[in-house]
């Protein structure tokens, strides 16, 4: 194969990746296609998540009652290691373009 060679490439961005071994031949390369047809909204090695320009969400998350228990607890402390990944995380998806301040 040549370096050019689209599947080489594909398999080579997601070499990380694993398929269930329960999965057949035919449903791994129906996989494999899938995955490839829709290669630029999956993340993918030193490249961009996915990210679209065409679309925006907007996620609203809702604490007024009814709302599951969980969501009304009130924040709670965490150690400074955890914020600090925390923070590290938010920061990359800023980066990346994922998330955005507003």
């Amino acid at each position: 194969m040549s370096n050019n060679d689209p599947l080489e490439e594909f398999q080579n961005d997601f070499r990380e990746g694993q398929f269930s071994t329960s999965l057949t031949s035919k449903q791994n390369l129906i996989l494999l296609n899938m995955l490839s047809k829709n290669r630029p909204q999956f993340a993918i090695v030193k490249k961009t998540l996915g990210k679209r320009r065409d679309h925006d969400i907007e996620l609203y998350l809702d604490v007024e009652r009814p709302c599951p228990p969980i969501l009304g607890r009130p924040p709670y402390p965490s150690s400074l290691e955890a914020r600090k990944k925390s923070e590290k995380h938010i920061n990359e998806l800023l980066d990346m373009e994922v998330i955005r301040k507003i």
